[in-house]
């Protein structure tokens, strides 16, 4: 039988080879099962996220949505300390940053939960932190607004559905005896509105501490925002700033982000001691 030696070395050298590669090799890279999962997966709960901590001088840039990249059509508001990081400064009369839309949140928001960092003087006026803006009275189909004094603040969050026939909107308020203290305070505080449609309840948890509104919206269900009119999405601003007591925020907001679901008083307080 004839052996073919040059093949056998040929043979034994493919072996050598393939062996110091494999011994190279990083033999503690975990497994494609083991890595860390996406804490918020493409289709998640979390809709539209701001954190204002790009380190640009460019506005638009400053302001991006993290969830879709989605840049605002326009930011007349500056930059400030953060509680982490930056911070969008308002103080500038009917402006607000804009978005063309909040993604896909008025959709997918059975529940909800609508949570920002928040900094603010005692106001001289009724303010609003955000809106999404429709074609109702408020011109807003969401928002935020606060006023009265550092003694007796005032905090509400209004929701309108816009049904097709009929009506259903909702004013929760923290008012008299359900009122927040320290909203006026001139330090950083973590707000997070949470309403959970599966049991018709709000709770706001300030800080990580919770605090229920003035009255509930009994047996109401999910959220059914009304797509076909809800446009677009304004941090620091109302959705009617002509209207004159409908004014822009004058204080410091931070770590923007809405929620299509109801966040645990856990998952709140995580965001409150992470400084998210």
């Amino acid at each position: 039988m004839n052996i073919n030696i040059a093949m056998i070395k040929k043979a034994f050298g493919i072996v050598f080879i393939s062996m110091v590669f494999i011994g190279c090799q990083d033999m503690d890279r975990p497994e494609l099962g083991n890595y860390p999962i996406d804490e918020n997966p493409v289709g998640g709960p979390l809709k539209f996220y701001v954190p204002f901590d790009n380190n640009t001088t460019d506005p638009l840039r400053f302001a991006v949505d993290n969830i879709r990249a989605k840049f605002p059509t326009d930011n007349p508001l500056t930059q400030t300390e953060g509680i982490n990081g930056k911070a969008a400064q308002g103080g500038v009369a009917k402006k607000f940053i804009s978005y063309s839309s909040a993604n896909d949140f008025a959709a997918t928001a059975a529940s909800f939960t609508v949570s920002f960092w928040a900094k603010h003087k005692a106001p001289t006026q009724t303010e609003f932190a955000f809106a999404l803006t429709s074609d109702n009275w408020a011109k807003a189909a969401m928002f935020v607004m606060v006023e009265g004094t550092t003694a007796n603040p005032v905090l509400k969050l209004f929701v309108d559905e816009q049904p097709s026939t009929g009506g259903s909107d909702k004013w929760f308020e923290w008012v008299n005896a359900k009122a927040v203290p320290g909203i006026f305070d001139d330090q950083w505080h973590h707000y997070a509105f949470v309403y959970d449609g599966t049991i018709s309840k709000m709770v706001l948890y300030r800080d990580g501490v919770a605090y229920e509104p003035l009255s509930q919206w009994t047996n109401h269900g999910n959220i059914k925002f009304n797509t076909s009119k809800v446009g677009s999405f304004r941090i620091g601003g109302s959705g009617n700033p002509e209207e004159g007591w409908m004014n822009s925020w004058t204080g410091a907001l931070d770590q923007f982000r809405l929620y299509a679901s109801a966040l645990t008083a856990a998952e709140a307080n995580q965001l409150f001691t992470g400084k998210l």
